[in-house]
């Protein structure tokens, strides 16, 4: 059986989706972009400022779930331009230091509301 998730401490959906469904011990947590909850508005600044708001974003609806990012199994990162993959890595081991879950990352055309960055998550909580 599955039981949709969300939390006021990360943005709302922009669209017809849950910020995350959980299914049995897996948390399956919707892209999230670098929305800050509080304005729904995209935070200020570059790849940087937005990969660690996505991941923020991320962090909370996993803790929401009763999970830490340490129970994170898979993302998937999207990104407009993969030459920031760098920035991004980096910022992204910031936040996976040990254990880091499998990810893929993918470059696309365009994201909503004109982000550089998309994360998606699957913890086991």
């Amino acid at each position: 059986m599955k039981e949709c998730l969300s939390t006021d401490k990360a943005p709302a959906p922009v669209g017809s989706y849950s910020q995350a469904v959980r299914a049995g011990n897996l948390v399956f947590v919707s892209g999230q972009i670098p929305l800050v909850p509080d304005s729904m508005r995209m935070v200020e600044g570059r790849i940087g400022e937005q990969t660690h708001q996505a991941l923020r974003n991320v962090q909370a609806i996993v803790e929401s779930a009763g999970g830490t990012l340490a129970d994170v199994v898979k993302t998937t990162v999207y990104v407009t331009d993969l030459a920031d993959f760098g920035i991004v890595n980096e910022i992204y081991k910031t936040y996976f230091p040990e254990n880091p879950p499998a990810r893929s990352t993918i470059q696309v055309a365009a994201l909503p509301k004109g982000s550089l960055i998309e994360i998606e998550a699957i913890a086991d909580v």
